[in-house]
């Protein structure tokens, strides 16, 4: 597939403080990334930087292989065929949805206008409240008629800046879910910013977890979660705790619950110190494994517990256990592992 948008080293600092330090990545034509990452990490400001409304210090803004921005040059946004969905949706309030809708098509022919408008309310599923207004609908309704209205015009490009945040935690997954479905039926390559993990795995295709103005990782959701490249991102994806172990030789190491194969960084000798990350998803619930530990906690999830279990050597592992399987703080279960990825980092200090 071919680059639709490339970031190149991009820099770009507020009143002197770095917010952008030579960010790069590219996103293909038809692909939905994600920028992840906690508050004031930087991603906002990469959407701005995309959209045009933000200058950069150094590097390039890239799209169909153009530059829309390097230094002292910037493409005005109107000129990048870009579609902008806000945190606060944006709308016009004097206007109805279908009205809303039809806004950037002005240009556009009258009949060939309101075709396009009926074909969105039929896409968002809003067909029955085109003359409602903006005040008469859901929060989730008005983040469709947000997506439509930046769909109209056949962008390029999507951006979504947290276009979720304001809905409830319910609405917000099942409109994630939705949202990817309507970017993927119109083939259209976007890029989501969000500090939720969950919103990210729902909706894109690669997520880059950002900290601090650079990308720490940039991948799929799967290799994120289980081939972490780093512990900050170890820590920031999932659910997880560290086990210390010891290096068996470059592809094993030694933990209290067994040898097991690994990917051991090869800068770390035989006998080194590590730690292992295991997910819940690693330690399963087995009545039938000689291996038993200890109830510490557990947290309901409805259809499942959340157990944190002591090891008999002192060491704590997360579970996840079906739960129809209701065991009581303190009593002693067994446990098997079940590894696929044995994500091993130099033991910390």
């Amino acid at each position: 597939m071919s680059v639709l948008l490339e970031l190149r080293g991009v820099s770009h600092a507020y009143d002197g403080r770095q917010v952008l330090d030579h960010l790069s990545f590219h996103v293909e034509k038809g692909a939905i990334a994600c920028l992840l990452g906690a508050s004031g990490c930087g991603k906002t400001t990469v959407l701005r930087a995309i959209a045009g409304f933000e200058p950069i210090l150094a590097g390039e803004v890239l799209l169909h292989g153009q530059v829309m921005s390097r230094k002292s040059l910037t493409v005005a946004p109107e000129r990048r065929r870009i579609g902008m969905v806000f945190q606060d949706y944006a709308l016009f309030p004097h206007l109805t949805v279908a009205r809303n809708i039809a806004f950037g098509l002005r240009d556009m022919p009258q009949a060939e206008r309101a075709q396009r408008v009926d074909e969105l309310l039929e896409t968002v599923g809003l067909a029955l409240v085109r003359n409602h207004y903006p005040h008469e609908l859901s929060g989730g309704q008005q983040q469709r008629v947000a997506l439509a209205r930046a769909l109209a015009p056949r962008p390029d490009l999507m951006l979504l800046d947290e276009p979720f945040s304001n809905l409830d935690v319910e609405m917000r997954e099942r409109l994630s879910l939705e949202v990817r479905d309507i970017l993927k039926y119109h083939h259209t390559t976007a890029v989501l910013v969000t500090h939720d993990q969950h919103e990210a795995f729902n909706i894109a295709d690669e997520i880059g977890l950002m900290t601090a103005g650079r990308i720490e990782q940039w991948d799929t959701p799967y290799r994120l979660y289980h081939e972490p490249k780093s512990r900050f991102v170890a820590d920031f994806i999932g659910q997880g705790v560290f086990l210390p172990g010891t290096v068996a030789n470059g592809t094993r190491v030694r933990l209290e619950l067994g040898t097991f194969e690994a990917r051991v960084p090869p800068e770390l000798p035989q006998g080194a110190m590590v730690d292992v990350l295991l997910r819940p998803d690693d330690i399963l619930h087995d009545d039938a494994s000689p291996l038993r530990a200890q109830v510490l906690h557990k947290a309901f999830r409805g259809a499942e517990f959340l157990y944190t279990l002591q090891l008999p050597g002192g060491g704590r592992v997360l579970s996840l256990v079906p739960s129809h399987h209701n065991h009581a703080v303190g009593e002693k279960i067994g446990i098997r592992l079940e590894i696929d990825h044995v994500v091993v980092f130099p033991r910390q200090a």
